[in-house]
């Protein structure tokens, strides 16, 4: 069968299996976003680490543009044969036609090693590599007696 459209590297079928393994560990020890919108999100805001996409998704549409949205990002991606098996690594019941990795827990390794040889891969195929994104800064929330203090502040 050939390959998708949106598919532009070809993953060697133990790196899909890793990258299954590496998905599972993330989930238990981690912290991973299931499916295409949640993927993308976590593109879009910086918070992907890898993503896999299904090569077996129909309309291929869902996931066409994951794929030039990590390279715009700069997130590493990977491409697994079965998005049955991707819902059963992301541990849902259901079919899954991405996710992603935002935070590797003890899968950290594998991670890493998994983005080093995506990127051998692409760079043979005359792709852009990517780096892991490094982690979004986030202010945190003022306390709500801060807060509170201000708004009457103002009313004064």
């Amino acid at each position: 069968m050939p390959k998708p459209s949106y598919v532009r590297f070809e993953a060697p079928p133990e790196l899909a299996e890793k990258a299954y393994e590496a998905l599972k560990i993330a989930r238990e020890t981690g912290k991973i976003k299931k499916g295409t919108n949640e993927s993308t999100k976590a593109v879009e805001r910086g918070l992907a680490k890898l993503v896999l996409i299904a090569e077996d998704v129909d309309p291929p549409e869902v996931v066409m543009h994951l794929p030039l949205l990590c390279e715009e990002r700069k997130i590493p991606y990977i491409y697994v044969p079965s998005k049955e098996k991707l819902g059963q690594a992301a541990g849902i019941e259901v079919k899954a036609a991405s996710a992603a990795i935002i935070e590797a827990g003890q899968a950290k390794e594998l991670v890493e090693e998994l983005v080093a040889k995506i990127n051998e891969i692409k760079a043979k195929a005359g792709l852009p590599t990517a780096l892991v994104a490094p982690p979004v800064e986030e202010k945190a929330a003022p306390a709500k007696k801060e807060v509170k203090k201000e708004r009457k502040e103002r009313k004064k």
